[in-house]
């Protein structure tokens, strides 16, 4: 019987035409190495030089696909030092950007070397591919038209909870990562900072012993409270119920404080988008309480 080609079979260092000077940005995969694409092969095979988080973990996917290429460090305790000299090396060079699994900028300096790069008039290309936040979005079986990343949350409990505070009417799903022994203290955090929503716990994407557990967020706090799992973590979370509409009477006095400080249509804008209410049953009300002051 014949086995399935290897879309990667044959890529080797020295194949394909040499790259354009520039910046590559390169996803590579998250946990399963067959999930990295033959055009971030290609382009890493070509590269130049690779900028790196870990040259360890690099090197095991430079090895998968039969290639070795010279690697330079970029990661958060030596960013400000390596943009420079990488910014330089671009004009002449390719230069790949990865890290050490997904997609890079996304919770690493990296927009910054991007922002400096098209100062200095470099090309950049991106090489889409995975990324553990969207993947944690699949799976988790919420809302997806609308989500907002919040990277890691702060791990000091003041500043967690005020950041907390801070998204918590977004009308949107709600993707974080955390590690193992932060995740029960920050899914606490979570259940008392937006109330008792659906959320998810995803770990391991890609991997072996991947995992989707599906629960309230104190549900989930009371599983991980005593057993911090270990692996890669992303927790994906609801976004809030409607608000109540306010009773009539309250939107009355709304209206009619808003009515004192502007004109009638301003006034039935701004109490529409504080109570959700119809813009235009407003306008009317405020017209017939206008013209009944002006009686």
């Amino acid at each position: 019987m014949n086995q399935p080609a290897d879309p990667l079979a044959g890529i080797v260092s020295d194949a394909g035409a040499p790259l354009p000077p520039g910046l590559y940005i390169v996803a590579t995969p998250i946990g399963n190495l067959g999930d990295l694409s033959p055009r971030a092969a290609s382009i890493l095979c070509r590269a130049d030089a690779i900028a790196v988080e870990d040259s360890r973990v690099t090197a095991k996917l430079l090895n998968h696909i039969g290639a070795k290429r010279p690697m330079l460090p970029y990661h958060d305790h030596n960013a400000d030092k390596m943009r420079p000299v990488l910014i330089a090396r671009m004009a002449t060079d390719a230069v790949a950007l990865v890290s050490d699994a997904g997609t890079p900028l996304i919770s690493d300096p990296g927009y910054k070397l991007v922002r400096d790069a098209r100062a200095a008039g470099i090309a950049v290309t991106t090489i889409p591919g995975p990324c553990a936040a969207i993947a944690a979005l699949t799976l988790a079986g919420l809302p997806t038209d609308r989500f907002l990343f919040l990277g890691f949350l702060p791990p000091k409990a003041k500043a967690r909870a005020e950041a907390i505070t801070e998204v918590s009417a977004v009308q949107a799903t709600l993707i974080l990562y955390e590690s193992g022994p932060r995740l029960g203290a920050t899914l606490k955090a979570l259940a008392t900072g937006l109330g008792d929503r659906q959320a998810a716990v995803t770990r391991e994407i890609s991997k072996k012993f991947e995992q989707c557990i599906a629960a309230s967020l104190t549900e989930l706090a009371e599983r991980y409270a005593e057993e911090p799992p270990k692996g890669e973590i992303a927790v994906v979370i609801a976004p809030p119920g409607k608000p109540a509409l306010p009773a009539p009477e309250d939107a009355e006095a709304l209206l009619r404080d808003a009515l004192a400080r502007m004109p009638a249509a301003k006034a039935a804008g701004e109490v529409a988008r504080a109570t959700g209410l119809n813009r235009r049953d407003l306008y009317a009300r405020a017209m017939v309480i206008r013209n009944g002051e002006e009686n």
